[in-house]
């Protein structure tokens, strides 16, 4: 009998088809796109960051207009040796310049009222202008429509055309009358008779510009001192932004930059409770988990190769002895009907050698795609294992090996299993055991308990055991502690890797349906 190579090709291409695995990347966007980030710390950031660009201006200007303004106050009060209250002093410069020559024009008034005659007198109004002098102030003495004394000549020719007429002067509580002009200037005046009943005038005249520099001096500051607090507060922001917010994403764009170009090691850590920290930590998580499934998928490349080298190796020694004896046969060795029948036979055990390892393989494809159904029924433990016992013990009795069988379980205790599958898995076990216990006389002991609830399975033998080193690798799929290819033991090294494949997945699908 003949099985056609075609046939075992398409079934080998079905063990190696790598599409079983899944998307990789919709695995990954699913992953991470489960996930549920705070947004706590972003939003914390965001009312910090408005109440730096609101509270903090006005807090730093308040501060620097009250420094302003206590300074200018300080340097008013040393100039014209006065004291008031600091707002005054910047909002009302007019009435402080009016209380400086209070005094003196107070004088002037009860002089007017009492003694009129004393203006006539040179060295009194002299004496009254050197006191007003040390106050930015002069004397003006008016006789009918000519001037005939000024304390200074140069600033009345620019004012002069501004003076009220005799009588047009209305005194308020605090004195001083405010003139605009070119050259402004805060004018007190009082009018009086001269001793011949001349019409007189007596003006107290304060030049507004001597108190300009400080004004001045405070508009600047108080512009320097916005600036300043503009360009602090920015400059606050931005390297809080920066080290709070840039830094975390120049990070995250250097490892993104170093997976683009294939490295998968380039670490990076965050801060689980802020938003971009978050987002460091599910990159980082993302980086080990694909770090993880290109390693098993690197991996899954050198069992495919590993595989078809142990298929190609099993299968060519089949293959060789089905085309030696077809030969034979051809060319007329077999010349009797015993030698035919014989060759015919020894064709017919290769090919169904093929056949199995194919039927392996192939089962293996599928269980490894999580494709094979599973039928779970109830089954009476002791009657399901004495069936199996019977079944291997015929078999082992020829290869010389016994069965020592112990179940320590009620006689009425039923599992829910499928049958054929655990039947599968309790025969590749005991076929891997047989296959290293060599040709000595051999012993597998079988015992089952029951474990709360469940019930452990446990098989020892008396072969040649397995290595230490070895132990964690014996249910990967194509391991073999014997991996040289000269090896009288044979198999593909999927025997125990399809045991605990059926386990795992059965597991899985009797605790979701079980929900």
């Amino acid at each position: 009998m003949q099985i056609p190579i075609e046939t075992i090709r398409n079934d080998i291409n079905k063990v190696t088809d790598v599409a079983c695995n899944g998307n990789l990347g919709e695995t990954l966007i699913l992953q991470y796109h489960s996930k549920q980030v705070k947004k706590l710390k972003l939003k914390s950031r965001l009312l910090t960051a408005f109440l730096i660009i609101t509270a903090l201006p006005i807090f730093l200007i308040t501060i620097a207009a009250g420094t302003i303004v206590r300074y200018q106050a300080n340097s008013i009060e040393q100039t014209y040796d006065l004291k008031s209250d600091t707002i005054k002093v910047i909002s009302n410069p007019l009435q402080i310049l009016s209380r400086l020559t209070r005094g003196v024009y107070n004088e002037i008034v009860i002089t007017a009222l009492q003694f009129p005659e004393k203006f006539e007198d040179e060295e009194y109004i002299n004496y009254l202008n050197n006191e007003l002098t040390a106050k930015y102030s002069y004397i003006v003495l008016r006789k009918g429509q000519e001037f005939i004394y000024s304390g200074n000549e140069e600033n009345l020719n620019k004012i002069k055309d501004y003076f009220p007429k005799y009588g047009e002067y209305t005194m308020n509580t605090e004195g001083g009358f405010y003139i605009d002009s070119k050259n402004p200037f805060l004018l007190r005046q009082q009018d009086f008779h001269f001793t011949d009943g001349t019409e007189g005038s007596i003006f107290v005249i304060t030049d507004v510009n001597t108190l300009v520099p400080q004004l001045k001096s405070s508009a600047i500051q108080m512009v320097c001192s916005l600036v300043f607090v503009v360009i602090l507060t920015a400059s606050v922001l931005i390297i809080w932004i920066y080290r709070s917010i840039l830094r975390p994403l120049n990070t995250l764009h250097a490892a993104t930059d170093a997976m683009k170009e294939g490295n998968l090691d380039y670490s990076i850590e965050g801060d689980p409770e802020d938003e971009i920290g978050q987002l460091c930590v599910d990159f980082e998580e993302m980086r080990i988990r694909l770090k993880e499934l290109i390693e098993v998928r690197l991996k899954y490349e050198e069992d495919t190769k590993e595989l078809i080298s142990n298929i190609s190796h099993d299968l060519k020694t089949p293959i060789t002895a089905i085309k030696g004896y077809a030969e034979g046969i051809m060319d007329g060795v077999a010349d009797s009907k015993e030698k035919q029948a014989k060759y015919i036979k020894t064709i017919y055990t290769k090919a169904n050698d093929m056949s199995a390892l194919v039927d392996e393989l192939s089962f293996y494809s599928k269980i490894d795609c999580n494709t094979m159904p599973y039928t779970f029924t109830t089954i009476n433990l002791h009657e399901y294992f004495s069936d199996c016992i019977d079944e291997l013990t015929l078999d082992l009795e020829v290869k010389n090996i016994e069965i020592i069988y112990n179940n320590e379980t009620d006689a009425g205790l039923k599992v829910s299993a499928d049958a054929e599958q655990l039947k599968r898995v309790i025969n590749n076990i005991i076929g891997n055991s047989v296959k290293y216990i060599g040709s000595k006389k051999g012993l597998i002991k079988i015992r089952i308990q029951d474990i709360d609830e469940y019930v452990k399975i446990s098989f020892e033998d008396n072969g040649q055991g397995i290595a230490s080193k070895d132990l964690p690798y014996i249910f990967e799929r194509f391991f073999r502690a014997d991996s040289s290819r000269n090896s009288t033991k044979g198999g593909t090294g999927l025997g125990l890797a399809i045991a605990k494949k059926i386990i795992q997945n059965g597991a899985y699908y009797q605790q979701h349906r079980s929900r």
